[in-house]
């Protein structure tokens, strides 16, 4: 674009949506729920470990068995991980450009550490994503992985403590992730009304605590010796 030609105006309404930031809160917040779905119904697969190598792999070969249903589901979640991301990109650059000078001092009133620490959260975990594909899909960063044989990849992969200990710390971003995105989406999707006690989110809580508890029990397990 020549420099000094402004961009042309959206026309249709689906493009000023998309360029409102009502629009975009809207796409991140529909986008954070489809993944809310996702990681529950991710992690209740991965507690399948704790029954043994035989109900893990099976359920593995199912879901690989599913062919073209799996890669709609990981099509659709592709999908709505990079409209989040762009989302939250392109409203922080817009968050910016309304305050370029930052506050000397903050005390927030009504706020939590999960909101103030939500977009360093998402860095983390993106990376977090990019290592877990390669280290649990593809085993290309796995120091012994064996197509097919999902518990003795985890069982393997865990006994290097480094790599638990950053599985570890994924999680609780993730619970901070999931306690403050979870309660904004419903709140930005009108799905839940204003309350007088703005930090008394106990659904989200809940949530947070069962799903990066839940994630996080495997990896500890394997480093405690209590999964072989």
């Amino acid at each position: 674009m020549t420099e000094g030609v402004a961009a042309p105006r959206p026309t249709t309404r689906l493009e000023r949506f998309w360029h409102s930031t009502v629009g975009k809160k809207v796409v991140m917040a529909a986008t954070g729920l489809i993944m809310v779905a996702f990681v529950i119904g991710h992690v209740a697969g991965n507690l399948l470990v704790f029954a043994g190598p035989e109900r893990i792999n099976a359920y593995s070969a199912f879901l690989h068995g599913t062919g073209e249903l799996l890669w709609l589901v990981r099509l659709v979640l592709l999908a709505a991980v990079v409209l989040h991301i762009i989302s939250a990109y392109q409203l922080t650059r817009i968050d910016m450009r309304a305050r370029p000078i930052a506050y000397t001092t903050r005390d927030p009133q009504v706020s939590t550490l999960a909101a103030r620490t939500i977009r360093w959260g998402g860095v983390l975990l993106l990376v977090f994503i990019v290592f877990h594909l390669l280290h649990m899909t593809t085993g290309t960063v796995h120091p012994d992985f064996v197509p097919g044989d999902v518990y003795s990849n985890v069982v393997v992969a865990f006994r290097v403590w480094p790599v638990t200990l950053f599985y570890v710390l994924a999680m609780a971003a993730l619970g901070l992730h999931l306690y403050h995105g979870t309660w904004s989406a419903f709140r930005t999707l009108g799905l839940v009304r204003p309350s007088a006690e703005p930090l008394q989110r106990r659904g989200a809580a809940a949530v947070a605590i069962l799903v990066a508890g839940a994630f996080a029990a495997v990896p500890l397990a394997v480093a405690l010796g209590l999964l072989r």
